[in-house]
């Protein structure tokens, strides 16, 4: 039974920020309580009654080994993972490892607004390759636009995969076609794939690095429990890095500039990811008939936008992953 609890004077951002009369859909933060499990994880963590420095997660390290391998058929190890605060400090941190003051991070529009202050952080500058629009109204990738793009000194590609705010699931095509790009200009993919798991029936995501080793070896990826099981405020995400020499590049960087992910977080994951898979299909199913109400309410009411497509034909409305 999934619960929505009154969060007004929570402390909230999302329900905090505007006036009682705003609807917040603003910010990607569900208001259902996160898993029973994860909740009663938490309380025998509470009960402890120790809240000290803590280690990494071992048991967590193991249980993200087993769930790439399973859910992707990816091999990863115990040293290929980091555990970082958020993806946006990680995909921060990731592109100060990698790339020099005065070099360019590539970054596709239109996408979610944390992406676009990352080159300034890095004392880079950025390159843009505009996400396609195509005339069915669904967008996708144009691989001889997305090379264009590229500058003498790109050394970074920011992905988003699956895509926010355009909803997009890209296939494994589209990834190897973006990954060799990448590959031929000697540029490190950062993949931002926090909503991997919020993935509605008929797609599968993928993550790039998954796809061949020599890809994984120039990627770094970011996941977290964090949008699926609506824990952010617990502040614990994934790196994923297979190249041992960027990953002590980015370990160098972590430390100084993010510290250590808090035993709380690291509690609330391991139970999330063990324990919290029934509650994420009745959540995805809940989710999905949302998606599908707006949809024809839209289609019934509102058929033909300016440029004749109907509603559900808009990615983000009936395209979301």
């Amino acid at each position: 039974m999934i619960n929505t609890p009154d969060r007004r004077k929570t402390d909230s951002i999302k329900w905090g920020v505007f006036g009682e009369d705003v609807l917040p859909l603003w910010i990607a933060d569900m208001d259902f309580t996160s898993p029973p499990e994860v909740i009663e994880a938490l309380k025998k963590r509470v009960e402890h009654g120790v809240f000290g420095y803590g280690l990494d997660s071992l048991t967590l390290k193991d249980l993200l080994v087993e769930r790439m391998d399973q859910r992707y058929r990816w091999k990863i190890s115990r040293d290929d993972i980091l555990f970082i605060p958020g993806v946006i400090s990680g995909f921060n941190v990731v592109s100060q490892a990698v790339v020099k003051p005065g070099q360019s991070i590539l970054i596709q529009t239109p996408v979610y607004p944390p992406f676009f202050t990352v080159p300034q952080n890095a004392g880079a500058h950025s390159v843009f390759n505009e996400i396609k629009l195509n005339t069915d109204g669904k967008y996708g990738i144009d691989l001889d636009a997305f090379e264009k793009s590229f500058a003498a000194d790109t050394r970074c590609f920011m992905l988003c995969n699956p895509h926010n705010p355009i909803g997009r699931v890209y296939t494994q095509e589209e990834l190897s076609g973006m990954a060799e790009v990448c590959l031929r200009h000697g540029v490190v993919i950062c993949s931002d794939e926090i909503h991997c798991d919020l993935v509605y029936s008929g797609h599968h995501h993928l993550p790039i690095a998954s796809i061949d080793p020599e890809i994984a070896a120039h990627t770094v990826t970011l996941m977290a429990p964090s949008k699926t099981f609506n824990i952010p405020g617990l502040a614990c995400s994934v790196l994923i890095c297979t190249n041992p020499e960027i990953r002590q590049k980015i370990e160098y960087s972590r430390r100084g500039l993010l510290g250590w992910v808090n035993i709380m977080g690291m509690t609330a994951a391991e139970a999330a990811y063990r324990n919290g898979g029934a509650w994420l299909e009745e959540v995805l199913k809940l989710l999905e008939s949302n998606r599908d109400f707006l949809s024809d309410y839209l289609k019934k009411e509102h058929p033909a936008n300016k440029n004749g497509q109907t509603r559900s034909d808009i990615p983000g409305l009936a395209g979301l992953p």
